[in-house]
């Protein structure tokens, strides 16, 4: 019997998951999260082989989540599940130590084999996701501008990201001119927008 976490922020998503996967003869379902930040405790706590998470979650999104659900408890095995179908999220999971990827309209009887994949030590990834990775390439972005930027997000003054990246007012402006540069973007709002959608944030 395969012991499985989900975790999605959409209450009804989840049930609908655990409904879909609970009908699977080998597959339990022994905990249920909303959060990114209650995934490592669910997990540790109903001693889950296989997590199932989503990207897009509050607390602690589930690229992030599964990079600290790896570090606790290496014997569970990550499949992120979302709905966003982004080349670099891929590249991202799978350096956390996700061990599949695919995306929410995958059929029920393909995520069932997908968990049960993952949990026999394979990795499985949607085809047309890698297909776009690979096309794609990997991001840009250096770690630091990838901080930088994704700091930016929130609408900060050049100060304020300085601040919170414990970095001088310099090195921020020429981390985000270097970034807009390789984003291609108008400015940083834009150059974070595209990296978002590119899933390089």
């Amino acid at each position: 019997m395969i012991r499985l976490l989900i975790a999605d922020d959409q209450a009804l998503v989840r049930g609908a998951l655990s409904a879909l996967l609970g009908l699977e003869g080998d597959i339990e379902v022994v905990a249920e999260v909303g959060r990114g930040d209650e995934v490592v405790a669910a997990a540790v706590d109903a001693q889950a082989d296989v997590a199932l998470l989503d990207i897009e979650m509050p607390g602690m999104d589930g690229i992030a989540a599964a990079a600290a659900l790896r570090s606790a408890m290496p014997s569970c095995r990550v499949l992120i599940v979302t709905t966003f179908g982004r080349p670099g999220y891929l590249a991202r999971a799978m350096r956390s130590g996700a061990s599949g990827f695919v995306v929410k309209d995958t059929p029920a009887a393909q995520l069932a084999d997908a968990v049960r994949r993952v949990a026999q030590g394979m990795r499985v990834v949607d085809p047309a996701l890698a297909a776009d990775s690979l096309a794609q390439g990997v991001s840009p972005l250096t770690e630091r501008e990838t901080d930088v930027l994704a700091t930016a997000r929130t609408g900060g003054s050049i100060a304020d990201i300085a601040r919170i990246l414990h970095l001088s007012e310099g090195t921020v402006r020429n981390h985000l001119s270097s970034a807009i540069g390789k984003t291609e973007g108008r400015n940083r709002a834009d150059a974070a927008r595209i990296a978002e959608e590119n899933g390089w944030l």
